[in-house]
């Protein structure tokens, strides 16, 4: 029988590579009850074709709302609704890129956005970088080199807050340097703000979006790691003009926008005050799984270092010297744990020292467990001949 969802069940092995919601924090009757009020408050209206842009209860909402969790509410005419950030990605590089154009991205980055940048047959290159993430300075130098040997570089991407995959915010230093740089060169950024959210420690820091004042960069938004990602829906805020062209595309036109049913309902949730009370409890569940996850890993495997992000979902490991994540994966898959490893979250063949690891599925007493069987699949690897490696608790 041919799956009904994406995720592939792997028996007796616990799965820290995929980045999913568990069960428990699908809101069920939550949604059901806002579908239900969608129907009930617009009739036919709701599955009938819908506006361009997206549906205006949404909309409207959506200004309010980023308003409280952003440093700058957007205006109504910078919005516009999308089927979910993978398609608002898709639209944007069809619309901003052309075949040969040299796009940069963050290196690591999210590994399923290079696919659909790819996809669009540009040329990825890493943004310069360093421990404080991408180095705005020496971005511009790059694209102006880039442009003088007659590359077209029209286009940035990366995910500056709680980043996926390594957890980490870009500081406001360089948040002012990047908004700048849109101005100096052109470059469109484009950022990822799929985690917002989701942070544990206190408010996320302002979008790129907002700093920049609204120009210059576009935010991509989800629902689908705060409600849940089969809804396929999202936003992009970006200036008028850019909202009124991605409006006006065959496909959005032909369709009547894109998730007009979804949107409507989606606008109920968050109109009742039961999407605040909803992400509010999810935060909390998340929080409790990340800290069960790095309160193990530091038992059970200290040399792998976890340390726990200020949100998101997920552990960037750097291994131990000698240690690459293909060889430790291996192992790990044979005391029945999985990950990813750091070279997929890069354009060139780096970061075979990384691994990268979701605590978003499980629960706190799978996640001690994962972190005990990677400890042991640590040992292995790490054991020097005729000895026994110390991997900091692992059993």
């Amino acid at each position: 029988m041919t799956p009904s969802i994406q995720l592939v069940e792997r028996p007796g092995l616990i799965d820290l590579g995929w980045g999913h919601p568990p069960p428990s924090a699908l809101p069920v009757e939550a949604w059901s009850a806002a579908t239900a009020e969608a129907l009930r408050t617009h009739s036919w209206r709701a599955l009938t074709y819908g506006r361009g842009a997206g549906p205006g209860p949404l909309v409207e909402w959506l200004c309010e709302h980023l308003g409280r969790v952003d440093a700058r509410a957007p205006e109504p005419g910078e919005v516009f609704v999308t089927a979910g950030a993978s398609q608002a990605l898709e639209l944007l590089a069809g619309m901003l890129t052309r075949p040969g154009d040299v796009v940069l991205v963050d290196s690591p980055t999210y590994h399923l956005a290079l696919r659909i940048l790819a996809d669009h047959h540009v040329e990825l290159r890493p943004a310069p970088s360093d421990g404080a993430g991408i180095d705005p300075a020496a971005t511009r130098a790059l694209v102006r080199r880039l442009t003088s040997a007659g590359h077209r570089v029209p286009l940035l991407y990366l995910v500056p807050t709680f980043g996926n995959p390594t957890g980490e915010s870009l500081v406001a230093p360089r948040r002012a340097g990047l908004a700048e740089l849109t101005r100096d060169t052109g470059l469109t950024i484009v950022e990822d703000d799929a985690y917002r959210e989701l942070g544990y420690g206190g408010p996320a820091p302002p979008s790129l979006w907002a700093v920049a004042g609204g120009r210059g960069v576009v935010r991509v938004g989800s629902f689908s790691k705060t409600v849940g990602p089969g809804l396929r829906l999202g936003w992009i805020t970006a200036d008028a003009e850019l909202v009124c062209r991605l409006a006006d595309r065959g496909m959005v036109d032909s369709g009547g926008g894109l998730n007009h049913t979804t949107a409507l309902a989606m606008a109920a949730l968050g109109t009742s005050g039961r999407y605040a009370e909803h992400v509010a409890q999810v935060r909390q569940g998340y929080r409790r799984q990340r800290d069960a996850l790095v309160r193990a890993l530091a038992a059970e495997a200290s040399a792998l270092g976890a340390t726990a992000p200020a949100g998101g979902w997920f552990l960037w490991l750097t291994l131990p010297d000698g240690l690459t994540a293909p060889a430790l994966l291996a192992a790990a898959e044979r005391h029945g744990v999985s990950f990813l490893t750091g070279e997929r979250f890069h354009v060139r063949p780096v970061g075979t020292e990384h691994a990268r690891l979701s605590f978003s599925r499980y629960g706190p007493d799978e996640l001690a467990d994962a972190a005990a069987r990677l400890g042991r699949a640590l040992g292995e690897v790490t054991r020097p001949c005729g000895g026994t490696a110390d991997t900091g608790g692992g059993r």
